[in-house]
């Protein structure tokens, strides 16, 4: 098993809903259901880790509240040097509608001053050789994100192969936005995207061409993944060769993190060097769990995927 460290976002999730319609300024809804949890894409990424019993490293920081003392505990001896910020811990809160989707509404907080140096103060480069690291969160994570490029010249260093999965912006996918991705993605091992993102960036509607778009700017062994949510997910491998898998049909509870869950099914079973159709089916499986069962859970652990693949 190939090492796994998960560097970006990790917040409050507050999770409310379903809410239907938009309710109008100085009324008041009661919904069905609460959820207070962890999140943040590194957040929901490493929890999905923790299900699957694999063993990774995260690094991420919190607000000087009792929020970020509650997402230290929360991952125990992994946070141990995660740095407290003399801030309040950002706090999302999202509002779930009928039909899956959902709104949020979301503050500051810590997350724009985690910085490179704090990442390089947490993990350990040489532990993590040869491994992947999950960067996330890029448009909210403002410090460590102006230090891309030496946390990428850090990652190579140690050969640590770099999957990213940006989050949509909070400005949209501007001209500007799209650049600054492009140019991350020439430094990438993987992408992880979804579909509207995939095609938003290449400018091509068809999402097959789009991921082919997107590999042709990346580095030649890179391994290209699209999330498609109830259609499933396609890969492009390192030779581009394309693959795809469904998704099982499921009653949605809410979506909030699918894609995150994915990321994390889908490279623990990279790292377990699972062949990249049994990577897809697994990410799938793992967020299809997840997106329909409340409490939240995620299944099976890891090595019943790999002991299925075996057979």
């Amino acid at each position: 098993m190939r090492p796994l460290a998960a560097i970006g976002n990790v917040n409050v999730d507050l999770i409310l809903g379903p809410a239907k319609p938009w309710p109008k300024a100085g009324t008041e809804v009661i919904v069905d259901h609460d959820e207070l949890r962890v999140g943040g894409c590194a957040g929901n990424s490493a929890l999905a880790w923790d299900s699957l019993g694999v063993d990774y490293a995260i690094a991420a920081n919190v607000g000087n509240d009792q929020f970020g003392a509650w997402l230290k505990e929360a991952f125990g001896e992994r946070a141990r040097d995660w740095p407290v910020e003399a801030v309040g811990t950002t706090l999302s809160v999202g509002i779930t509608h009928p039909d899956g989707e959902r709104t949020f509404f979301t503050t500051r907080g810590h997350l724009p001053l985690f910085s490179f140096d704090e990442v390089r103060s947490i993990l350990d480069g040489e532990r993590l050789r040869g491994g992947f690291a999950l960067l996330s969160g890029s448009f909210l994570t403002d410090a460590l994100t102006l230090a891309y490029d030496d946390f990428f010249d850090w990652a190579d260093a140690h050969e640590i192969a770099v999957a990213l999965d940006t989050g949509w912006p909070l400005d949209g996918w501007t001209d500007a936005n799209k650049l600054k991705t492009l140019a991350w993605l020439k430094r990438c091992h993987c992408a992880l995207f979804n579909e509207v993102e995939t095609t938003t960036l290449t400018g091509n509607s068809n999402t097959a061409e789009a991921a082919r778009s997107l590999k042709q700017r990346m580095p030649a062994e890179a391994i290209v993944v699209v999330k498609r949510g109830p259609h499933g997910a396609l890969a492009l491998d390192r030779n581009g060769t394309e693959f795809s898998v469904p998704a099982p049909p499921v009653k949605v509870v809410d979506t909030i993190g699918a894609g995150d869950v994915f990321n994390a099914g889908f490279l623990a079973a990279l790292a377990a060097n699972m062949p990249l159709e049994a990577c897809l089916r697994t990410g799938v499986i793992v967020a299809s769990e997840a997106i329909s069962t409340l409490p939240r859970s995620y299944g099976k652990p890891l090595s019943a995927f790999l002991q299925e693949t075996r057979q």
